[in-house]
């Protein structure tokens, strides 16, 4: 008997240290929130956490993370800067999985899901050739001072991130209406104080941070290096001039397109827009100094086609020719007015390299042959909804050739 005492009692101690190891980061977790630890036993996120550690909700958990592996470090730089709490990493991950592509019905786009008036507000630029709601880095800066003001205007983390969620009016409403600021009397399920997807929403947030710390879950599953995760620079930030090609920047320095693309969401188009003093994208740390040796700037009339026009037309034909807007090629040919003279020569902002006029961007489609309003959802993950919304249609017909638009 003491045989068995002596060889169970390590992995009891083991078993126990563990618990309590746990827990006390449990509590940690829910204290950053300025939420009290009796959080732990709330009924509806034990069973939002047990639910979750389902095949398929472990799956999209770690494939979330793994999609965002090159994104996190800086994030999380982003957040110690502002000083929130680093837990509100997994705030992003509720809003949008961690996707740069993630747009709404309510036209909310991006990794924080700003709608283009709060977008603007808190300085991302949207216009004809950027949305910054999908720059990864600016609009964590954007979501890190929202946040930062919503806790000075409330004084609690959950108050902010609900806020965040549902407006900062309603939360007042809410505070006022229960006469208590206390998160256990503004979930109550039957008063009713906050919406119930605000109710659901931080303990989503909490349940996905819980997650994430989780040591013997992450470990259990391969994931342990997630853990180590620092916040340390994955990318760099480089300053190119107006008009360069995607394409050529790929082709100097060996970075894949795809790879500059996705670091890229928030551009339109695969070129750097007219803008007077250039504009900035991101590439791999790693590849810095690969781009310093081998990246020259070149004259843009050697890079883009030369359009000579041709009689009868007009800029709006020539705009659907080559499926840029009619605003582009005035910017870029620094015209007065949206008119064009026969032999005029336009600069048109299409890499010379590319076989197909098509300009190539992530977000439009060109419609092929075989091609479905369903097909087209599904492979760019994009609602029929949307897609409709979106492009005024009115029915589910596609045309082979026609430019689909995907995201705002």
């Amino acid at each position: 008997m003491r045989f068995f005492i002596l060889i169970l009692l390590p992995i009891m101690l083991s078993a126990n240290l563990i618990y309590t190891s746990n827990s006390t980061k449990e509590v940690a977790i829910l204290e950053s929130f300025d939420i009290e630890a009796s959080f732990l036993y709330d009924q509806t996120m034990n069973e939002m956490r047990n639910s979750s550690y389902s095949i398929s909700k472990e799956q999209q958990f770690f494939q979330a993370m793994e999609d965002a592996y090159i994104f996190i470090p800086i994030i999380k730089k982003i957040i110690a800067e502002y000083s929130l709490p680093p837990e509100f990493l997994f705030l992003a991950m509720a809003e949008s999985n961690f996707s740069t592509r993630a747009y709404s019905n309510k036209k909310a786009a991006g990794f924080w899901q700003f709608m283009p008036e709060t977008g603007r507000e808190y300085g991302l630029k949207i216009d004809d050739y950027v949305d910054e709601r999908r720059d990864f880095i600016k609009s964590t800066e954007a979501a890190a001072k929202f946040l930062s003001q919503l806790h000075q205007r409330f004084g609690k983390w959950y108050l902010a991130a609900i806020a965040y969620n549902c407006g900062g009016g309603r939360v007042t409403q809410a505070i006022q209406e229960a006469g208590s600021d206390e998160l256990s009397v503004l979930l109550d399920p039957e008063k009713k104080y906050l919406p119930k997807e605000s109710r659901m929403y931080i303990r989503k947030i909490v349940e996905l941070a819980l997650m994430g710390n989780d040591e013997q879950f992450l470990i259990n599953n391969k994931y342990e290096y997630l853990l180590n995760r620092a916040n340390a620079s994955s990318t760099s930030t480089i300053k190119l001039p107006a008009g360069e090609s995607l394409f050529r920047v790929s082709e100097l320095t060996g970075i894949p397109i795809q790879e500059i693309r996705k670091l890229n969401r928030h551009l339109k188009y695969d070129f750097i827009p007219p803008y007077e003093d250039g504009y900035s994208i991101h590439i791999p740390y790693i590849k810095l100094s690969e781009f310093n040796e081998s990246y020259f700037a070149e004259d843009i009339q050697n890079r883009y086609k030369v359009h000579i026009v041709k009689n009868g037309e007009t800029l709006l034909k020539i705009s659907k020719m080559y499926n840029i807007s009619q605003n582009v090629i005035v910017d870029f040919n620094k015209l007065k007015e949206a008119k064009v003279q026969k032999q005029q020569k336009l600069i048109i902002p299409i890499d010379n390299s590319l076989e197909d006029v098509q300009v190539n961007s992530n977000f439009y489609y060109l419609v092929k042959n075989g091609d479905t309003l369903k097909s087209i959802s599904r492979e760019n993950q994009v609602s029929i909804k949307v897609l409709k919304l979106h492009n005024a249609f009115k029915d589910d017909l596609v045309t082979v050739g026609e430019r689909i638009r995907l995201y705002e």
